[in-house]
């Protein structure tokens, strides 16, 4: 194979659980010299993230399922095939309408490392037992800090 290519099969990789959800990390920013970080998540309805910025550009294609994106002040609903960019420093969360699977491109890389440091490592392919407990969102803001991710509370219902 080329030199420095890059290939991972399903299964194959680092796997975090975290918000209920299941991280997979198809290309990390260390196989890719920082250029991006490539994940594929499995999320439960209603386990999105908070609102947050990235310190670069985040792409996210939809495989599975539908959710509700919110960017900057628009609120726009997506299903299998719908894509989204996001800019940098754009706030942005969204928010899973069904169990959603996504395809997540993160340019620079860096991005696994959040995950990483915020998740714990999934002991199975599949999405973690359900925790009954609400997210320690103060914990994932000071974990997005360290990575450039500036997060915010979620907002009130």
């Amino acid at each position: 194979m080329a030199k420095n290519a890059h290939v991972r099969h399903s299964g194959d990789g680092k796997a975090f659980w975290m918000l209920n959800g299941l991280y997979e990390v198809k290309a990390s920013s260390d196989e890719t010299n920082g250029a991006m970080t490539v994940m594929e998540m499995t999320i439960p309805e209603g386990m999105g993230p908070p609102p947050h910025t990235h310190p670069g550009t985040e792409s996210v294609y939809v495989i599975e399922g539908t959710l509700r994106y919110h960017i900057g002040d628009e609120t726009i609903e997506g299903g299998p095939g719908s894509f989204f960019h996001i800019p940098e420093g754009t706030l942005e969360r969204f928010e899973p309408t069904s169990t959603v699977r996504l395809l997540v491109t993160y340019t620079p890389g860096d991005a696994d490392k959040f995950f990483a440091e915020a998740g714990e490592p999934a002991q199975r392919r599949e999405l973690p037992p359900r925790s009954d407990s609400p997210p320690d969102v103060d914990r994932l803001i000071e974990i997005g800090k360290r990575h450039g991710i500036q997060m915010q509370p979620m907002p009130s219902a």
